[in-house]
């Protein structure tokens, strides 16, 4: 009992100065990948509470205060739910005190880049507070969520928007050498048309799983015919003289918008007839999740790193011009002036995005709060889950051709 008493304080003051090592090695430059890492951390905290921790829940007074025990599945729920709300709620707090710094003279501006120990000490105890919480505000924050996850679909496509436009801009806005120009531009080409396959090939899939023969699939049918129209319109938008776009963020935006009508298919309730994926339910289940899961914490990395440039929507209007790297540039003229200098991104609308991916990862590791199964495995499936991904595939499309003729219609205005 000694012995594993010391093996225990020593191990608990080994994972202390492991944990001071890498607080004290965060950069101010570094801290929005610290941030990430931190909403990864939580992720796989709340991935980890949803396999193990129902045992435990049950025992719990004022969690398990029904009549009847409910099912294991419940208290999965519950688990996420409470993790997701403490990560909700401490980058709702950083947000709301970053509210109005523009300048790095401003106090907020260290706490927002250092003070890392605090800051995953409060995680940690918020964390296990939301499991000292009644029920009702559980659900009320389930509720919630499901129209936060709606919010950080909509910034999703704004920051994809962004990725594709800059990456066109990367390809064609240089003039070097006739033969760099003919290697881009054959590139720029390869990729369009690879996306273009992959979106006609995806659409077949889509038709051969989820429109069988026999049942009415009229919905189905309408979706996926929909997301190729979409494609269609976007190649055609995109070059017209008047437009004068490229056929590179087109592509891209067809491809996703094929993705996102998938993953809206793919949700359907197991037991509907049109769902040619029920066969296989638990194992595409878990790759849906994992592969959401991953295009948000990779959302949430790119608007990290893309909140040094002040084209992005996390600039505020007193930002410069020019955008900063991220990583810190060797020189004593930036460390002198830095203090003077105007911040770069908005801290506010950068904390409010994690606290959005909050709640969109807890929908994604609930099913959007539906019905578990039999398995008890799978995840985001149910016609709520359905419907805000073609809602966000129609959003997308929207906003991308908006982005294309906004120019045209507004010449006086900036875009």
């Amino acid at each position: 009992m000694w012995a594993a008493s010391c093996l225990a304080s020593c191990c608990a003051a080994c994972a202390c100065d492991a944990c001071r090592t890498v607080v004290s090695g965060i950069s101010r430059r570094s801290a929005r990948i610290a941030y990430c890492g931190l909403f990864a951390l939580s992720l796989v905290v709340a991935w980890i509470l949803r396999e193990v921790a129902a045992p435990l829940m049950e025992n719990i007074p004022w969690i398990n205060h029904f009549a009847h025990t409910p099912s294991r599945e419940w208290f999965e729920t519950d688990a996420v739910l409470r993790v997701s709300l403490g990560n909700f709620i401490f980058f709702t707090i950083l947000a709301i005190m970053m509210i109005g710094v523009k300048s790095q003279k401003d106090p907020r501006d260290n706490l927002h880049h250092g003070g890392w120990m605090m800051k995953i000490i409060c995680w940690f105890l918020l964390v296990i507070f939301m499991f000292f919480l009644p029920n009702e505000i559980i659900n009320l924050y389930e509720t919630t969520s499901k129209f936060g996850s709606g919010l950080f679909l909509l910034v999703q496509v704004v920051l994809l928007l962004d990725f594709v436009h800059r990456w066109n801009d990367t390809w064609v806005g240089y003039d070097d050498q006739f033969w760099l120009d003919l290697y881009r531009y054959i590139a720029l080409f390869v990729v369009s048309l690879v996306c273009y396959l992959g979106t006609i090939a995806f659409s077949g899939v889509l038709f051969h799983f989820f429109t069988a023969s026999g049942h009415d699939c009229g919905l189905n049918t309408f979706f996926i015919t929909m997301t190729l129209i979409f494609a269609f319109v976007f190649a055609i938008v995109a070059l017209h003289p008047a437009v004068n776009g490229s056929i590179l963020p087109a592509s891209v935006i067809s491809l996703y918008c094929t993705y996102l009508c998938y993953s809206a298919l793919s949700s359907e309730p197991r037991d509907y007839e049109c769902n040619g994926l029920h066969k296989h339910s638990k194992a595409v289940s878990t790759g849906t999740l994992t592969l959401g899961l991953v295009t948000t914490v990779l959302s949430v990395v790119y608007s990290a790193v893309r909140a040094g440039s002040s084209t992005t929507v996390l600039s505020p209007p007193s930002s410069p011009r020019a955008g900063k790297p991220l990583l810190p540039v060797d020189g004593k003229e930036e460390g002198e002036n830095e203090k003077s200098k105007p911040v770069t991104y908005s801290y506010a609308f950068f904390h409010l995005i994690f606290s959005l991916a909050s709640m969109y990862s807890a929908m994604l590791l609930t099913g959007w709060s539906t019905s578990v199964g039999e398995s008890g495995k799978l995840v985001d499936v149910g016609w709520p889950s359905v419907w805000v991904r073609i809602v966000t595939c129609w959003a997308t499309a929207a906003l991308y051709i908006w982005s294309l003729v906004a120019p045209i219609l507004f010449p006086e205005r900036e875009f």
